[in-house]
Protein backbone atom coordinates (compact mmCIF):
# COMPACT_ATOMS: atom_id res chain seq x y z
CA UNK A 1 0.00 0.00 0.00
CA UNK A 2 1.49 3.37 -1.01
CA UNK A 3 1.79 6.35 1.31
CA UNK A 4 -0.87 8.23 -0.62
CA UNK A 5 -3.27 5.30 -0.24
CA UNK A 6 -2.62 5.28 3.48
CA UNK A 7 -3.36 8.99 3.64
CA UNK A 8 -6.56 8.58 1.65
CA UNK A 9 -7.74 5.76 3.89
CA UNK A 10 -7.34 7.99 6.93
CA UNK A 11 -9.24 10.97 5.51
CA UNK A 12 -12.83 9.76 5.17
CA UNK A 13 -14.21 13.28 4.65
CA UNK A 14 -16.46 12.69 1.66
CA UNK A 15 -19.58 14.85 1.88
CA UNK A 16 -18.28 17.00 4.74
CA UNK A 17 -18.18 20.80 4.82
CA UNK A 18 -14.84 22.60 4.85
CA UNK A 19 -15.48 25.78 6.83
CA UNK A 20 -12.47 25.90 9.17
CA UNK A 21 -9.43 23.72 9.80
CA UNK A 22 -10.53 23.46 13.43
CA UNK A 23 -13.10 20.89 12.29
CA UNK A 24 -10.45 18.50 10.94
CA UNK A 25 -7.89 16.29 12.65
CA UNK A 26 -4.13 16.52 12.29
CA UNK A 27 -4.19 13.27 10.30
CA UNK A 28 -6.71 14.64 7.82
CA UNK A 29 -4.77 17.88 7.33
CA UNK A 30 -1.49 16.01 6.84
CA UNK A 31 -3.26 13.56 4.53
CA UNK A 32 -4.49 16.42 2.36
CA UNK A 33 -0.94 17.80 2.19
CA UNK A 34 0.43 14.40 1.15
CA UNK A 35 -2.17 14.09 -1.60
CA UNK A 36 -1.63 17.68 -2.76
CA UNK A 37 2.12 17.07 -3.03
CA UNK A 38 1.55 13.88 -5.01
CA UNK A 39 -0.79 15.72 -7.36
CA UNK A 40 1.69 18.55 -7.76
CA UNK A 41 4.49 16.11 -8.53
CA UNK A 42 2.23 14.33 -11.04
CA UNK A 43 2.94 11.05 -9.26
CA UNK A 44 -0.59 10.51 -7.97
CA UNK A 45 -2.10 7.50 -9.70
CA UNK A 46 -5.71 6.82 -8.81
CA UNK A 47 -8.18 4.39 -10.25
CA UNK A 48 -9.47 7.24 -12.38
CA UNK A 49 -7.20 10.06 -13.68
CA UNK A 50 -10.27 12.31 -13.78
CA UNK A 51 -12.02 11.43 -10.50
CA UNK A 52 -14.49 14.33 -10.73
CA UNK A 53 -15.68 13.61 -14.26
CA UNK A 54 -19.26 14.83 -14.56
CA UNK A 55 -19.10 16.68 -11.21
CA UNK A 56 -19.93 20.37 -10.88
CA UNK A 57 -18.66 22.95 -8.39
CA UNK A 58 -20.82 26.02 -7.86
CA UNK A 59 -18.65 29.03 -6.93
CA UNK A 60 -20.44 31.96 -5.24
CA UNK A 61 -18.45 35.19 -5.07
CA UNK A 62 -19.51 38.14 -2.93
CA UNK A 63 -15.85 39.23 -2.77
CA UNK A 64 -13.74 39.51 -5.91
CA UNK A 65 -10.78 37.18 -6.35
CA UNK A 66 -7.92 36.16 -8.60
CA UNK A 67 -6.30 33.15 -6.91
CA UNK A 68 -9.45 31.63 -5.39
CA UNK A 69 -11.45 31.73 -8.57
CA UNK A 70 -8.77 30.59 -10.99
CA UNK A 71 -7.35 27.86 -8.76
CA UNK A 72 -10.74 26.29 -8.04
CA UNK A 73 -11.91 26.57 -11.63
CA UNK A 74 -8.66 25.20 -13.06
CA UNK A 75 -8.59 22.49 -10.44
CA UNK A 76 -12.07 21.23 -11.31
CA UNK A 77 -11.20 21.20 -15.02
CA UNK A 78 -8.01 19.25 -14.41
CA UNK A 79 -9.94 16.72 -12.33
CA UNK A 80 -12.45 16.21 -15.14
CA UNK A 81 -15.24 18.29 -13.62
CA UNK A 82 -16.68 21.73 -14.24
CA UNK A 83 -16.92 24.93 -12.21
CA UNK A 84 -19.74 27.47 -12.43
CA UNK A 85 -18.86 31.09 -11.56
CA UNK A 86 -21.82 32.56 -9.69
CA UNK A 87 -21.53 36.26 -8.96
CA UNK A 88 -23.88 37.07 -6.08
CA UNK A 89 -25.36 39.94 -8.07
CA UNK A 90 -26.32 37.52 -10.83
CA UNK A 91 -28.16 35.25 -8.38
CA UNK A 92 -31.45 35.85 -6.64
CA UNK A 93 -29.47 35.83 -3.40
CA UNK A 94 -28.36 39.30 -4.43
CA UNK A 95 -32.00 40.36 -4.61
CA UNK A 96 -33.15 39.02 -1.27
CA UNK A 97 -33.61 35.26 -1.71
CA UNK A 98 -32.73 33.59 1.58
CA UNK A 99 -29.50 31.69 2.18
CA UNK A 100 -31.55 28.65 3.14
CA UNK A 101 -33.51 28.61 -0.12
CA UNK A 102 -30.34 29.18 -2.15
CA UNK A 103 -28.61 26.27 -0.42
CA UNK A 104 -31.53 23.91 -1.01
CA UNK A 105 -31.86 24.84 -4.68
CA UNK A 106 -28.13 24.60 -5.49
CA UNK A 107 -28.00 21.21 -3.76
CA UNK A 108 -30.13 19.88 -6.65
CA UNK A 109 -27.88 21.35 -9.36
CA UNK A 110 -24.24 21.00 -8.28
CA UNK A 111 -22.08 18.57 -6.32
CA UNK A 112 -20.41 21.11 -4.02
CA UNK A 113 -20.49 24.83 -3.29
CA UNK A 114 -17.49 27.10 -2.75
CA UNK A 115 -18.35 30.53 -1.41
CA UNK A 116 -16.18 33.60 -0.88
CA UNK A 117 -18.14 35.99 1.30
CA UNK A 118 -17.98 38.53 4.10
CA UNK A 119 -19.80 36.96 7.04
CA UNK A 120 -18.77 33.60 8.45
CA UNK A 121 -22.31 33.29 9.79
CA UNK A 122 -23.55 33.26 6.20
CA UNK A 123 -21.41 30.27 5.22
CA UNK A 124 -22.48 28.40 8.35
CA UNK A 125 -26.13 28.96 7.42
CA UNK A 126 -25.44 27.88 3.83
CA UNK A 127 -23.78 24.68 5.05
CA UNK A 128 -26.61 23.94 7.49
CA UNK A 129 -29.24 23.96 4.75
CA UNK A 130 -27.19 22.44 1.90
CA UNK A 131 -27.10 18.67 1.38
CA UNK A 132 -23.76 18.87 -0.47
CA UNK A 133 -20.28 19.93 0.74
CA UNK A 134 -19.75 23.65 1.30
CA UNK A 135 -16.18 24.99 1.04
CA UNK A 136 -14.97 28.21 2.62
CA UNK A 137 -13.20 30.26 -0.05
CA UNK A 138 -12.88 33.12 2.48
CA UNK A 139 -14.97 34.73 5.20
CA UNK A 140 -14.31 37.51 7.68
CA UNK A 141 -13.10 34.92 10.23
CA UNK A 142 -11.27 32.22 8.28
CA UNK A 143 -9.34 31.49 5.08
CA UNK A 144 -8.68 27.72 5.42
CA UNK A 145 -7.81 26.92 1.79
CA UNK A 146 -5.10 29.56 1.91
CA UNK A 147 -3.74 28.06 5.14
CA UNK A 148 -3.47 24.62 3.51
CA UNK A 149 -1.39 26.15 0.71
CA UNK A 150 0.73 27.93 3.31
CA UNK A 151 1.45 24.66 5.13
CA UNK A 152 2.41 22.94 1.88
CA UNK A 153 4.77 25.79 0.96
CA UNK A 154 6.53 25.77 4.33
CA UNK A 155 6.82 21.98 4.21
CA UNK A 156 8.34 22.11 0.72
CA UNK A 157 10.91 24.70 1.76
CA UNK A 158 11.75 23.38 5.23
CA UNK A 159 11.19 19.65 4.84
CA UNK A 160 8.93 19.47 7.87
CA UNK A 161 6.29 21.45 9.75
CA UNK A 162 6.85 20.12 13.25
CA UNK A 163 8.89 22.52 15.37
CA UNK A 164 9.11 25.25 12.74
CA UNK A 165 8.57 28.83 13.91
CA UNK A 166 6.17 30.90 11.82
CA UNK A 167 5.99 34.64 12.49
CA UNK A 168 2.97 36.55 11.23
CA UNK A 169 3.31 40.34 11.16
CA UNK A 170 0.32 42.63 10.63
CA UNK A 171 -3.44 42.60 11.04
CA UNK A 172 -4.99 39.87 13.20
CA UNK A 173 -7.43 39.00 10.43
CA UNK A 174 -8.94 35.88 8.83
CA UNK A 175 -5.56 34.80 7.46
CA UNK A 176 -3.99 35.07 10.92
CA UNK A 177 -6.89 33.08 12.39
CA UNK A 178 -6.50 30.20 9.95
CA UNK A 179 -2.71 30.22 10.35
CA UNK A 180 -3.09 29.88 14.12
CA UNK A 181 -5.42 26.90 13.75
CA UNK A 182 -3.28 25.31 11.02
CA UNK A 183 -0.06 25.71 13.01
CA UNK A 184 -1.64 24.30 16.15
CA UNK A 185 -2.94 21.27 14.25
CA UNK A 186 0.38 20.26 12.67
CA UNK A 187 2.73 21.02 15.57
CA UNK A 188 4.21 24.26 14.26
CA UNK A 189 4.88 27.24 16.56
CA UNK A 190 3.43 30.60 15.57
CA UNK A 191 3.96 34.11 16.89
CA UNK A 192 1.62 36.86 15.75
CA UNK A 193 2.60 40.52 16.04
CA UNK A 194 -0.12 43.16 15.66
CA UNK A 195 -0.58 46.77 16.73
CA UNK A 196 -2.54 47.15 19.93
CA UNK A 197 -6.25 46.83 19.19
CA UNK A 198 -5.69 44.82 16.01
CA UNK A 199 -4.99 41.43 17.59
CA UNK A 200 -6.77 38.27 16.42
CA UNK A 201 -10.21 37.32 17.74
CA UNK A 202 -9.84 36.32 21.41
CA UNK A 203 -12.15 33.32 21.06
CA UNK A 204 -10.09 31.97 18.14
CA UNK A 205 -6.85 32.55 20.07
CA UNK A 206 -8.26 30.47 22.94
CA UNK A 207 -9.33 27.73 20.52
CA UNK A 208 -5.95 27.66 18.79
CA UNK A 209 -4.08 27.48 22.10
CA UNK A 210 -6.20 24.55 23.26
CA UNK A 211 -5.41 22.69 20.01
CA UNK A 212 -1.71 23.59 20.27
CA UNK A 213 -1.46 22.11 23.77
CA UNK A 214 -2.45 18.69 22.48
CA UNK A 215 0.02 18.82 19.56
CA UNK A 216 3.11 20.18 21.28
CA UNK A 217 3.08 23.58 19.58
CA UNK A 218 2.76 27.13 20.87
CA UNK A 219 0.69 30.22 20.04
CA UNK A 220 2.10 33.63 21.02
CA UNK A 221 0.59 37.08 20.54
CA UNK A 222 2.68 40.24 20.83
CA UNK A 223 2.69 43.91 19.84
CA UNK A 224 6.41 43.80 19.07
CA UNK A 225 7.30 42.71 15.50
CA UNK A 226 11.03 42.46 16.32
CA UNK A 227 10.30 40.04 19.14
CA UNK A 228 8.00 38.07 16.85
CA UNK A 229 10.50 37.43 14.06
CA UNK A 230 13.42 36.41 16.29
CA UNK A 231 14.76 33.06 14.99
CA UNK A 232 11.78 32.66 12.65
CA UNK A 233 11.84 29.92 10.02
CA UNK A 234 9.05 31.64 8.07
CA UNK A 235 7.74 35.20 8.04
CA UNK A 236 4.23 35.95 6.80
CA UNK A 237 2.33 39.17 6.25
CA UNK A 238 -0.90 40.34 4.63
CA UNK A 239 -2.34 43.64 3.48
CA UNK A 240 -3.08 46.11 6.23
CA UNK A 241 -6.48 47.03 4.82
CA UNK A 242 -8.72 44.16 3.70
CA UNK A 243 -11.77 44.37 1.44
CA UNK A 244 -14.58 46.11 3.28
CA UNK A 245 -12.18 48.22 5.37
CA UNK A 246 -11.34 50.82 2.74
CA UNK A 247 -12.65 53.69 4.89
CA UNK A 248 -10.04 52.78 7.53
CA UNK A 249 -7.12 52.79 5.09
CA UNK A 250 -5.56 56.12 6.03
CA UNK A 251 -5.71 55.35 9.74
CA UNK A 252 -4.37 51.83 9.24
CA UNK A 253 -1.38 53.10 7.25
CA UNK A 254 -0.38 55.13 10.31
CA UNK A 255 -1.09 52.44 12.89
CA UNK A 256 0.78 49.70 11.03
CA UNK A 257 3.77 51.79 9.90
CA UNK A 258 6.17 49.98 12.28
CA UNK A 259 4.97 46.56 11.12
CA UNK A 260 6.44 46.51 7.63
CA UNK A 261 8.43 43.39 6.75
CA UNK A 262 11.69 44.86 5.47
CA UNK A 263 15.46 44.28 5.47
CA UNK A 264 15.82 45.58 9.02
CA UNK A 265 13.10 43.38 10.48
CA UNK A 266 14.13 40.13 8.83
CA UNK A 267 17.69 40.43 10.21
CA UNK A 268 16.26 39.00 13.43
CA UNK A 269 15.01 35.84 11.67
CA UNK A 270 17.04 32.82 10.61
CA UNK A 271 19.13 33.51 7.52
CA UNK A 272 17.24 30.89 5.50
CA UNK A 273 13.79 32.15 6.47
CA UNK A 274 11.06 31.84 3.86
CA UNK A 275 8.84 34.84 3.17
CA UNK A 276 5.11 34.28 2.61
CA UNK A 277 2.21 36.52 1.57
CA UNK A 278 -1.26 35.40 0.50
CA UNK A 279 -1.40 38.18 -2.14
CA UNK A 280 -2.32 40.65 -3.51
CA UNK A 281 0.56 42.62 -2.00
CA UNK A 282 1.16 46.34 -1.62
CA UNK A 283 4.91 46.85 -1.99
CA UNK A 284 6.09 49.68 0.20
CA UNK A 285 3.30 49.13 2.74
CA UNK A 286 3.18 45.77 4.56
CA UNK A 287 6.33 44.54 2.80
CA UNK A 288 9.26 46.12 1.02
CA UNK A 289 9.99 45.20 -2.60
CA UNK A 290 13.42 43.90 -1.57
CA UNK A 291 11.80 41.20 0.56
CA UNK A 292 8.83 40.10 -1.53
CA UNK A 293 10.96 40.04 -4.70
CA UNK A 294 14.07 38.77 -2.94
CA UNK A 295 15.71 35.33 -2.69
CA UNK A 296 13.82 34.29 0.45
CA UNK A 297 10.40 34.92 -1.07
CA UNK A 298 8.14 31.97 -1.90
CA UNK A 299 4.96 33.94 -2.58
CA UNK A 300 4.39 32.67 -6.11
CA UNK A 301 5.16 29.08 -5.14
CA UNK A 302 2.64 29.66 -2.35
CA UNK A 303 0.04 31.02 -4.78
CA UNK A 304 0.58 28.07 -7.10
CA UNK A 305 0.03 25.66 -4.24
CA UNK A 306 -3.54 26.89 -3.91
CA UNK A 307 -4.31 24.79 -7.00
CA UNK A 308 -2.83 21.58 -5.61
CA UNK A 309 -4.31 21.67 -2.10
CA UNK A 310 -7.71 22.51 -3.53
CA UNK A 311 -7.54 19.64 -6.00
CA UNK A 312 -6.80 17.30 -3.11
CA UNK A 313 -9.63 18.82 -1.09
CA UNK A 314 -12.16 18.67 -3.93
CA UNK A 315 -11.31 15.04 -4.67
CA UNK A 316 -11.79 14.04 -1.03
CA UNK A 317 -14.96 16.04 -0.36
CA UNK A 318 -16.78 15.23 -3.62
Amino acid sequence: MTSIQVAEKQLNIKGKDFLTLADFSKDVINGLLVKAQKMKNATYIGEDPTPLKGKILGMIFEKSSTRTRVSFEAGMLQLGGHALYLNSQDLQIGRGESIADTAKVLSHYVDAIMIRTFSHQKIEELAFHATIPVINGLTDLYHPCQALADLLTIQENKGTLIGQKLSYIGDGNNVAHSLMIASAKVGMDITIACPSGYEPNSTIIKLAKSIAESNGSSISITNDPIEAVKDADAIYTDVWTSMGQEEENEQRLKVFSDFQVNDYLVQKAKKDFVFLHCLPAHRGEEVSAEIIDGPNSAVFQQAGNRLHVQKALLTELI
